[in-house]
This record gives structure tokens, sequence and C-alpha cells, in this order.
């Protein structure tokens, strides 16, 4: 059908649609060229799959289990799992009814609740997003030290930044292509230490010793924290699992912002949720259970400040073993993973600020795109704060990394029948964590000013941010749009328009994903 032959409803409809191919959000359209669709449904899987499976789970879990023991860092794993299932189907029913283009977490919020909690959210996921980024360049040094290279920290600094930095100023098709890879390596790498933990644990091991459960018993399950007894066994349990929900970070979020760049995204972002989920289990809690199999919880090595091998359990675990030369298989493979985290991390930050930008909460000039849909201002403000992990020159990087994990309808494609009070018993758990998050300062004779400021200051801001758009810009504003307020109808149509028929196996896959509905 040609525009001449076109009745003026269906020319406004085809208009409208071209617009919002070209980066019409909540009816306003950005200077510029803006992003483009470039992800395909494998990149979308995979980046849920291992997108931000990073040095939090491959590093981090040696210090959870330092502090916990093997059970406290298995019942850790397993809560904030069953927690972040509330938290990625509520995100993965939203994302999927409206994947506009430059949307995220505060463009839902500015929609659906009011312009102050999104301005307040996008300003704070712009500075978790960018805060992270030199915190996985940082602990990518840490692993590289392992092999003790005649080589200054500076230069490994430098040049895993400037990859990540790099793959960000690509198409996001190249982005997504790169991610695909680095995802697929970590999978298959997590698949391969599972396995190789079996092995172990049945005695498979260049010494036929069998593991078991042998240092579940010696030095035993749980360990005691700051202070003895059964207060220490509770600091333990609150710390371990305080400590490691920095391991499971942003991934949700990462669905949600992908959704604006994804081919067909109300066919790919419900399957990519449910696959998220099915990646917790896997790579997370039987991940847990093998490091507590494989490395004793008072192991030396693990992240410890100031050793000349602190690295990953799992290498520290096969080099124990008596296993030659594939620590440092694992070891390569857990700083690809670094980099990839990284590389996600800055990916988010960038789309962060454009959204903030497109929503009018930050400077225009953001919102400005190269002709293949990078958002090259945005990138770059994001890129300075990489800058952050030549910190770990003048402190060391246990240290280093430390700082930074304290910094811590009726047509919709994808319907959870746990919500909305998994939503609720998420906000719930994660807000007591919150709170937990510096408890170690309390206790007696462990106050330390920086760790309590550290681990507080995102209250403050956020309120601060929140109160001050609130009784500047919003005054006028009402504190939350009521549920027969809320616009779920613009934008809609366009977005139908723009999917792409489901393949044949589609229905296969249905049928699998309400499992988890």
């Amino acid at each position: 059908m040609d525009k001449e032959t076109m009745k003026p409803e269906q020319e406004v409809d085809l208009a409208r649609s071209d617009s919002l191919s070209h980066g019409e959000v909540g009816g306003t359209i950005p200077e510029g060229t803006t992003t483009q669709r470039g992800l395909k449904s494998r990149h979308a899987q995979m980046i849920a799959l291992g997108g931000t499976i990073g040095t939090g789970l491959f590093v981090g879990a040696g210090q959870g289990l330092k502090m916990g023991g093997p059970v406290f860092l298995l019942v850790a794993y397993i809560i904030i799992t069953l927690l972040l299932y509330g938290v990625a189907t509520a995100m993965g029913e939203m994302s999927s009814y409206m994947p506009v283009y430059g949307c995220s977490m505060s463009y839902y919020g500015n929609r659906y609740v009011s312009r102050s909690l999104g301005f307040t959210m996008g300003w704070v996921y712009f500075y978790v997003f960018a805060i992270t980024v030199p915190a996985e360049i940082n602990v990518t040094t840490i692993v590289i030290e392992y092999w003790n290279p005649p080589v200054h920290t500076g230069v490994w600094l430098t040049l895993v930044g400037i990859v990540i930095i790099a793959c960000n100023c690509f198409p996001v098709k190249v982005y997504g292509e790169t991610e695909f890879w680095f995802a697929s390596t970590k999978v298959i790498g997590i698949i391969g230490l599972l396995i190789m933990s079996v092995v172990l644990f049945f005695g498979g091991g260049p010494s036929g010793e069998p593991l078991y459960f042998k240092y579940w018993s010696d030095p035993g399950p749980i360990n005691e924290y700051l202070v003895g007894g059964a207060v220490g066994r509770l600091c333990a349990f609150v710390g371990t699992i305080t400590f490691s929900v920095y391991a499971f970070a942003f991934a949700p979020e990462l669905l949600v912002v992908t959704g604006g760049e994804m081919e067909s995204p109300r066919r790919n972002i419900p399957k990519a949720t449910v696959r998220y989920f099915y990646r917790l289990i896997t790579f997370y809690i039987l991940g847990a259970l093998a490091i507590g199999l494989t490395v004793p919880s008072n192991h030396p090595d693990p992240l410890s400040v100031g050793s000349g091998a602190a690295a990953s359990p799992w290498a520290i675990g096969i080099r124990d073993a008596g296993i030659k030369v594939l620590d440092s298989v694992v070891n390569a493979i857990i700083v690809l993973s670094a980099w990839s985290a990284g590389n996600s991390y800055l990916y988010l930050a960038s789309r962060a600020l454009y959204s903030l930008a497109v929503d009018g909460n930050a400077p225009k000039i953001f919102t400005r795109c190269t002709k293949s849909g990078i958002p090259y201002y945005a990138t770059a403000a994001n890129a300075s704060f990489s800058l952050l992990a030549y910190l770990n020159l003048v402190s060391t990087g246990g240290t280093v990394f430390n700082w930074f994990v304290n910094l811590g309808i009726t047509d919709i494609p994808f319907r959870s029948k746990l919500q909305p009070y998994a939503a609720w018993v998420s906000l719930v758990g994660f807000s007591v964590l919150l709170l937990l998050q510096g408890f170690k300062v309390f206790v007696k004779g462990n106050w330390d000013t920086p760790t309590f400021i550290t681990a507080y200051i995102g209250i403050p801001i956020f309120l601060a941010l929140y109160f001050g758009h609130r009784f500047t810009v919003g005054r006028n504003d009402k504190w939350a749009l009521r549920p027969e307020e809320i616009d779920l109808q613009t934008g809609l149509d366009e977005i139908m328009a723009l999917e792409t028929p489901p393949p044949p196996m589609e229905k296969w896959h249905q049928k699998w994903r309400r499992v988890f509905e």
C-alpha cells in the first residue's frame, strides 16, 4: 500500500510507528540520531544467561566463603536467588509490555509512578553502573596477578579499560556479538567447573582421594565472624548474605535496558527472563555449593589482602587438587568474564544516562548518538569513571574491591503467577539487606568511619535527589499516580507494529516458560 492510497489515520499510524523506530520515547524525539534495535534474539538470550557474571561470582564468592563458611554461603545464594525471582519477573512484565527506545528503570519510574522517582532512580542507577566498571577493572588485575607477571599493575588497568571502552564505541550489534561470545565462554567455563567439582567430590582428581564433605567437617560448615559464639555465627550469616548480593548485581536491569535495542522485545524478553532464573539456579546456587566443597573456608588465598596469589577460589581449588595447568585456564576464563562484566556495566551506565537525558532529567547533549546508534557523549562521560580503577596503584587490590562493593492489563507478553506478592517480598528482603549492609561497624571494636560512609552513603543520596526534585521541579506533581491515571497505551501500537512473527518452535518454549510464570 502506498501513501496515495492510505487513509489519513493509516498515515498517522505509519508516521508514529516510524517515529518510534527512530527513537521516540513518551512523545519526545531526542536530538540527533538515536539508539538502534541491533540486538538479535541469540544476543539477548546469552546476555541474560551470562552478561553480568563476573568477578562477583568468580572472585567475590571466595570472601563470602571465608566470612561465613560453606553452609552460610550456600544459604545466602539461595535466599538472594529467591528474592531476585520477584525482581526479575516484575521487571520482565514491565519491560516486555512497553519496551520503548531509551527504556530503563528510571523511565518506568517516571511513567508509572512520578517524575521525582524517575529522576532519582535514573541518577542512582547511572552512578551505580558507572562506579562498577572500575570495580571490575580492579578485580581483573587481581586475577591477573595470580600469574605474578613482570608487568606494572598500571599497564593491566589501562589495557583492560581500553578494551571495555572500545567495545562500547561500536554499534550495539557489535556489543551484542562480543557479549554473546564472552557470555558463551563464561557459561561453558562454569559448566566445566561444576563437572570438575563433581569429579573431585567422588575422588577423580590426581590424588584419588574423594573430597565428599571434607571441608564441611574441617574447618567446619559455618564460621564465626567479628566475635565468638552464637553472636559471631549470626554476624557471619548477615555478613555473608549482604556481601554476596554483589555477585548477583544488575542482571535484571540488563534485561530492561537491552529491551530498548532488542529485536522483537515483546517476544524475546519473556524468554530471557525465564532463562535468567535458570542461570541463577545452575550457576550461582550450584556454584556456591561447588566452591564450598573444593576450597576450605580458612584457606589463606581467596582475595586475601597482600597475598601474592590472591585469586578465584575456583583456581585455588584446582591448584590444591594437583591438577596441572587447568588453574591457569580457569583464571584466563575469569579474566575474560571480568572484561565482559565491565563491558556490560559500561553499556548499562551509558544507556542509563541516555534515558535520563531523553526524559529531560539530564542535559540533552547526552541524547546525541552516532549514525549507528551509539550515545557517544553518554558513553564518554561514563568511561571517565574507569579512571577510578587507578586507586589500585595506591591501595591493595582487595581493599579497593571492597570499597566498590559497598557503594553498592490483559495483553501482557509475560506474567508471573506469584506477582505482585513476589515483588513485595523482594522489596522487604532487599530493604533489610540494605540496612544491614554496614552492620559490621556497629559491632563493638569494629567502628570504621570510611566503611560506615561507603555502606550507607547511597541512602542520603537517594533521599536528597528525590526530595530535592520533589520540592523544586516536581513540586506541583502528585506523590504517585493512581492506577487509573497510569498511561498503559501510548507507544504500544508502534511497538506491536515492529514485532516480528514468532518462530515455529515458540510454542514449545512457551510450554516450558509456564513452569516459572
